[in-house]
């Protein structure tokens, strides 16, 4: 599976996140193979906890597994520092953004940390964070911590 086709499925956890009332960004953890392992999308909204990224979604949806060396978590929008900690945690090895002209969280440190990373600077996703920040600029702001 490639790049882009994994990112659809992070795609589809945003637009479902965003028709709950919460924030566009979804994610997805895959496998060496290209299995799809957990897939999730921001609800810190929709559950009131702020923890509830969706990295972190999609990484809990995965269960326990032995190693992420092999893994390439998919998201949407660049990750956060939080999200980018948990990459660096549990060693995933690859990570895949849909977009950065939103926001610049930690890719590029991951980068420098030996962790593959790809932007693909794609435009539904784009368009998906622009809309919002433009539509509720106080949750945007809210959830980056400003």
């Amino acid at each position: 599976m490639d790049p882009e086709q994994m990112l659809k499925v992070a795609v589809e956890e945003a637009r479902a996140g965003l028709a709950e009332g919460g924030i566009p960004i979804g994610a997805a953890l895959f496998g060496p193979d290209g299995e799809l392992l957990g897939r999730g999308r921001n609800r810190r909204v929709q559950d009131g906890d702020p923890s509830m990224h969706a990295e972190t979604a999609a990484f809990r949806a995965a269960g326990r597994l032995r190693g992420y060396g092999r893994t390439t978590m998919v998201t949407t929008l660049s990750p956060c520092w939080y999200c980018s900690g948990l990459v660096r945690q549990f060693g995933i090895g690859r990570v895949v953004v849909g977009e950065t002209r939103s926001f610049t969280g930690g890719h590029d440190w991951l980068a420098e940390h030996g962790v593959e990373v790809t932007v693909l600077d794609d435009p539904a996703c784009v368009e998906l964070m622009t809309g919002f920040i433009a539509a509720r600029p106080e949750l945007w702001y809210e959830d980056i911590g400003e």
